[in-house]
C-alpha cells in the first residue's frame, strides 16, 4: 500500500491508551503490553522489533490495536478472559481490575464495580433476598397478584364444585306448614289452628297479573330476567339502608320462594346463607319462571293466619284471589313485608307500642301508595288507573277474625297464650316460628270454668239489657261490654277469662286491654300501704328530714264528712294549681257519724267512704300507695299520675287480669305470683318452653292478713253483700268511677281470685272517638254501681267455680299498728245524709265539688302542696272532686278517652306489659 494512505505514527508515549496501559503498572489488565514486552514503554516502542528492525517511528508496523494488544496481555499473562491468577485481571479475580471482578489487590472488598455471583433463586421469594430492612418484608406486586388469583380461583372451583352437587329440593316436603295445637289445663285438646287450616294452592293462570305485577315492582323488578339472585339488586339495597330510604329488599323473588318452600333451616347462619344461595341460581337456571312465582305466591305468609295468596284474599277481602283488583292486590304486596307491623288490625299483643291497629295503618297506607307508584314507573299500572285508586281510597279490609273455630272465647283465649309464649320465651319462641306452626301449647284454662264466666255474663245481659231501651233519648243498653278474669292466687295461672260477646265480632280483650279506671277497688292498696309503711307524722319534719311513720290499725280514726278538705302532712289544706282548695265528696254527698264524722278505717272501707281514704292516702304518701299496688302486682303503665289525692280512688287502669292477681296476693298472705297462662310448649317431641313460679313477697303476713280481714267485712256487711256464698269466706270491694262510666267488682276466696269490669264504649274498629259513654239507666237502674252487675256475674260465676273444692278460711290476723285519731264514741252508729246502699241514689247526676276538674300545669303550686312541688302538679283526674257515686267513686276516666283503643297506658297484659300477666 501506498506510503501515502498509512496513518502517520502514534505519538512518542502510545498516546491515551498507552498512558493507561502505563499507569497500570504490573497489573496489566484488559490493555495489557504485547508478549515480551518490558516494563518499559521504550521497550515496547522504540526497541527493535523480533524481526531486528531498527524500530524507528513510521517505518515499523505498530501492534494491531486494541484488540490485539488485549490479547497479547492476556497472552502474557499465561490466563483467558475468565481467569484470573494471583493478583491478576480476571474477571471475579481477587486482585485484577475486570469489569466485573472485586479489584484491586484486596480480592473481594477492593474497587471493582461488580457484585459477587447471587445464589439460586427460591420459587417464592419471600422475604425478599435482594432487600434490606423493612423492604425485605414487603411482598412484591407479583406475589400479592398471584396469591389473590390463588385464592379467589379456589373459591369458583368450590363454588362450582357446591353449586354442580347441590340438588333442588322438593316443595311439597317443605312447603306446608302445620298445625299449633292448643291445650286446656287439663291436657284435653281446645283448637288446632294455623298452618295447613288456612291454605289453598291455586295455579298460576289463577294468581291475577295485577298481583304478580305488584311484587315484582315492590321486591324484585328484574325477576323476569335475573338468573335467581340480582347482585345489583343487593347493592341497591344496602345502598338505600346507608341512606336511610325505601327498599326493595336484596333477595329476589327466587330466593325468598327458596327461604319459604324449600329450605327447612331458618336460621341466619353464613352456610345457611350460602345454600340459599346456590339453590336459588339453580333454580333460577332450571326452574320455570311462571313456577316460581307461583310457588312463592302460594307459600308466604300474610299475616292473620292466611297462607298464599288465596287464604289472603279469603281473609282481607272476602274473595276469591282472581276477583282482587289492582289496589288489593298493591295491599297484599305490601303485607308481605311483616304482617305484625302492616296489617292494619294491628298487632298489640305482640308489640303493644309500635303494632297498634293506628300505626300499623298509616305504614300499610304508606306502603300500598309506593307500590302503585312504582308499578306506575315500570309501566304495570297506567296513570289513569293510579288515579282512580287514590279518589277510591286504601282498600275496605275484612274484620280479622274469620275462622269460626276462633268465635267465642276461644279466640280470646289463643292469642291471650300464643303473646304469652312470644314475650316470656326468651326470643326462642318467635312469632315468625309460631306462624310454622309444629308447637303443642299447653294452657292453664279450665274449660268448665271459661263456660261458667261466659254464662254468668250472658245471664245477666239477657235479663238486663235491651238494645231498644233509650233512657232520656239515648239507647243506654247499646254499647254495653264486659270483661273478667279469675286467676289462681297460689302460682298466679289464669283459670278463666271473659274477653267479649264474641272474638270474630268483637276481637278487643276485655280482660286485658279496656282502659276502663278502676275506682273504689283500688282503696285495699291504700290500706295496706298504711299498714307496711304507716302514715307521716307532721311533728317529725323539724327535726328530721323525713318524718317518722306510725302503723295504724284497722281501728284508726278518720273523718268522714263529705266534701272534706284534705290536708297535707303539716295540715294546711290541699290546694289544687288554681289555689282552690280540695273537697272531697262522699257517694250521694253522705256525711257519717254526725256530729263527730270520725269513722274508723274498717267501718269507711266497708261504706266506701272517699274521704277517709283521701286524706289516708296523703298521710301515708301516694308514692308509698303507688309501691304497695306494684308490689301487689299492678303494672307500672297502668297507673295514672300519683300526684293528686284522687290517685287513692283508682284514676288507674289496670286490666280485669291483673286485678285479680294482685288481690290473689292478700288471699296468700302477701305472697304475689305474677298471672300466667301457659305451662309449657312442646315442638317436634322436646319441650322448649316450662312456666317457672317466681313468688315474691309483697307484704308481710300481718299486713295481707289485716287487709283480707277488712275486705271480709265489705262483703258480709257492706257494700258488697251481693257477692256473699254461703258457707265460704269471701272478701272484696266495689268500685265506680265519676260520670258512672265503668263499674268493678273484685273479690277472692282463699282458692280462687276473681274481677269484674262493666263499662260502655263504642269500640267498633271504624269508630274514630272511642270514649267511655255514661251507664246513667243502662240496665233500666239509675246509675251502674260495682254492687249491682259486676257483682251479681262475680257471685252467680263463682258460686259455680267453687263447687267441688274443700273449704278453706282465711287466717286469723295478728293485730296490727296502733289506734291514731280522737277517740270514738263508746256505739259510733254510721247516719249519713245519703245512706248508702246497693241501689242507686235518686239522681242520676252525681254531685260536684268546688274543685276545678281541669288544673293547668302552668299554675304554680302552694307552698305546702308537697305533691305539686314535687311532681309538677299535673295528674290523669287530678282536679275533679273525687267522685260522689257509691262503692268508692273516682274522677271521670277522661284520660282514656282520646286513645282509639281506650287505653292510654299500654297494659297490654297479653303483650310485652303481660310480662308473666296473662
Amino acid at each position: 500500500m501506498s506510503e501515502h494512505r498509512r496513518k502517520p505514527p502514534p505519538p512518542q508515549g502510545g498516546g491515551r491508551a498507552a498512558a493507561r496501559r502505563g499507569a497500570s503498572g504490573a497489573s496489566s489488565g484488559r490493555r495489557a503490553a504485547p508478549r515480551g514486552s518490558t516494563a518499559s514503554p521504550s521497550d515496547s516502542y522504540g526497541g527493535p522489533s523480533p524481526s531486528g528492525s531498527s524500530g524507528s517511528a513510521g517505518e515499523d508496523r505498530q501492534w494491531g490495536g486494541r484488540a490485539e494488544a488485549r490479547r497479547a496481555a492476556q497472552r502474557s499473562t499465561g490466563g483467558g478472559r475468565r481467569r484470573a491468577p494471583d493478583g491478576g485481571a480476571g474477571r471475579g479475580g481477587a486482585g485484577g481490575g475486570g469489569r466485573r471482578g472485586g479489584g484491586g489487590p484486596g480480592g473481594p472488598n477492593g474497587p471493582g464495580r461488580g457484585r459477587g455471583r447471587p445464589g439460586k433463586k427460591k420459587f417464592i421469594d419471600y422475604p425478599r433476598a435482594y432487600k434490606d430492612g423493612w423492604r425485605r418484608w414487603m411482598p412484591s406486586w407479583r406475589l400479592v397478584t398471584g396469591v389473590c388469583v390463588g385464592f379467589f380461583g379456589s373459591l369458583m372451583v368450590a363454588a362450582g364444585i357446591a353449586y354442580a352437587l347441590v340438588d333442588t329440593p322438593k316443595e311439597a316436603l317443605t312447603a306446608k306448614a302445620q298445625n299449633n295445637v292448643y291445650y286446656w289445663a287439663d291436657g284435653k285438646q281446645m283448637i288446632a289452628t294455623g298452618g295447613e287450616t288456612n291454605r289453598q294452592i291455586i295455579k298460576y293462570e289463577d294468581i291475577p297479573k295485577s298481583m304478580r305485577y305488584a311484587v315484582m315492582s315492590a321486591e324484585n323488578k328484574t325477576f323476569e330476567t335475573d338468573k335467581g339472585v340480582d347482585p345489583m339488586g343487593i347493592a341497591r339495597a344496602v345502598f338505600n339502608m346507608a341512606k336511610g330510604g325505601e327498599t326493595q329488599g336484596g333477595s329476589t323473588i327466587t330466593q325468598q320462594y327458596v327461604k319459604n318452600a324449600m329450605l327447612d333451616d331458618q336460621s341466619q347462619t353464613v352456610s345457611r346463607k350460602f345454600k340459599e344461595l346456590l339453590v336459588s341460581i339453580k333454580v333460577g337456571r332450571t326452574v320455570d319462571k311462571d313456577v316460581v312465582m307461583a310457588g312463592y305466591l302460594n307459600t308466604a305468609y300474610y299475616g292473620r293466619g292466611a297462607y298464599g295468596i288465596q287464604a289472603a284474599a279469603r281473609t282481607y277481602f272476602g274473595k276469591d284471589a282472581s276477583d282482587l283488583n289492582a289496589s288489593q292486590t298493591a295491599f297484599l304486596a305490601a303485607v308481605l313485608k311483616g304482617a305484625t307491623y302492616y296489617d292494619p288490625a294491628g298487632s298489640p299483643e305482640i308489640d303493644p307500642l309500635n303494632a297498634t291497629a293506628a300505626k300499623n295503618r298509616q305504614r300499610a297506607e304508606d306502603r300500598w301508595k309506593w307500590i302503585l307508584d312504582e308499578e306506575v314507573k315500570d309501566g304495570r299500572l297506567s296513570a289513569s288507573q293510579r288515579s282512580d285508586f287514590d279518589k277510591k281510597g286504601f282498600p275496605k279490609l275484612q274484620n280479622p277474625r274469620t275462622n269460626a273455630q276462633l268465635g267465642g272465647q276461644i279466640g280470646y283465649l289463643v292469642d291471650l297464650a300464643k303473646a304469652y309464649v312470644i314475650n316470656n320465651s326468651g326470643g326462642r319462641i318467635t312469632a315468625e316460628k309460631l306462624q310454622q306452626g309444629g308447637y303443642e301449647i299447653h294452657t292453664t284454662f279450665d274449660r268448665k270454668k271459661v263456660k261458667e264466666l261466659e254464662d254468668a255474663v250472658k245471664k245477666v245481659r239477657k235479663e238486663n239489657l235491651d238494645p231498644k231501651r233509650k233512657f232520656k233519648g239515648e239507647y243506654v243498653d247499646k254499647y254495653v261490654q264486659f270483661g273478667g278474669a279469675s286467676v289462681s292466687p297460689k302460682d298466679g295461672a289464669i283459670q278463666a277469662i271473659y274477653g267479649g260477646e264474641d272474638a270474630t265480632k268483637h276481637f278487643t280483650n276485655n280482660a286485658d286491654v279496656t282502659g276502663a279506671q278502676v275506682g273504689s277497688t283500688f282503696k285495699p292498696f291504700v290500706l295496706a300501704a298504711a299498714f307496711k309503711y304507716g302514715v307521716r307524722d307532721p311533728d317529725g319534719l323539724a327535726d328530721q328530714g323525713e318524718s317518722e311513720r306510725t302503723i295504724v290499725s284497722p281501728k284508726s280514726l278518720y273523718s268522714g264528712k263529705n266534701k272534706l278538705k284534705i290536708e297535707t302532712y303539716d295540715g294546711v289544706p290541699w290546694k289544687d294549681q288554681k289555689g282552690k282548695e280540695w273537697l272531697q265528696t262522699n257517694d250521694g254527698g253522705a256525711s257519717y257519724n254526725r256530729p263527730s264524722f270520725q269513722i274508723d278505717l274498717r267501718e269507711a272501707m266497708r261504706e266506701s267512704v272517699n274521704s277517709a281514704y283521701v286524706q289516708l292516702g296523703m298521710d301515708v304518701g301516694l308514692d308509698k300507695v303507688k309501691e304497695s299496688a306494684q308490689s301487689a302486682g299492678i303494672l307500672d303503665g297502668s297507673f295514672a299520675s300519683a300526684n293528686f289525692p284522687s290517685f287513692s280512688l283508682g284514676t288507674s287502669d289496670p286490666s280485669a287480669i291483673r286485678m285479680a292477681g294482685a288481690y290473689g296476693t292478700f288471699a296468700t298472705s302477701g305472697q304475689q305470683n305474677d298471672p300466667y297462662s301457659v305451662k309449657s310448649v312442646d315442638h317436634e317431641g322436646e319441650t322448649v318452653y316450662r312456666h317457672e313460679a317466681k313468688p315474691k313477697r309483697a307484704f308481710d303476713p300481718q299486713v295481707a292478713d289485716n287487709v283480707t280481714d277488712v275486705l271480709k267485712t265489705v262483703v258480709d256487711k257492706g257494700t258488697g253483700t251481693a257477692a256473699r256464698l254461703p258457707g265460704r269466706d269471701v272478701a272484696g270491694k266495689t268500685g265506680t268511677t265519676d260520670g258512672n262510666k265503668s263499674a268493678w267488682f273484685v273479690g277472692y276466696t282463699k282458692q280462687l281470685s276473681t274481677a269484674i269490669t262493666m263499662y260502655r264504649m263504642d269500640d267498633n274498629e271504624k269508630a274514630k272517638d272511642r270514649k267511655f259513654l255514661e251507664m246513667y239507666g243502662t240496665g233500666g237502674q239509675d246509675k251502674i254501681h260495682g254492687a249491682s252487675f259486676p257483682a251479681e256475674i262475680w257471685h252467680d260465676y263463682m258460686s259455680q267455680a267453687m263447687k267441688g273444692l274443700k273449704y278453706e278460711s282465711f287466717p286469723t290476723p295478728e293485730p296490727i299498728g296502733k289506734v291514731i285519731g280522737e277517740t270514738p264514741s263508746p256505739t259510733p252508729t254510721p247516719s249519713a245524709t245519703a245512706p248508702p246502699s246497693s241501689s242507686a241514689p235518686p239522681s242520676p247526676t252525681p254531685s260536684q265539688s268546688t274543685a276545678d276538674p281541669s288544673p293547668s300545669t302552668s299554675e304554680s303550686c302552694s307552698q305546702w302542696d308537697w305533691n305539686c312541688n314535687q311532681n309538677g302538679g299535673a295528674a290523669n283526674g287530678g282536679a275533679a272532686d273525687g267522685g260522689t257515686t257509691d262503692g268508692g267513686v273516682t274522677s271521670t276516666p277522661t284520660a282514656t278517652e282520646t286513645d282509639g283503643n281506650g287505653n292510654t297506658r299500654g297494659n297490654g297484659n297479653g303483650g310485652t306489659l303481660f310480662g308473666g300477666g296473662g
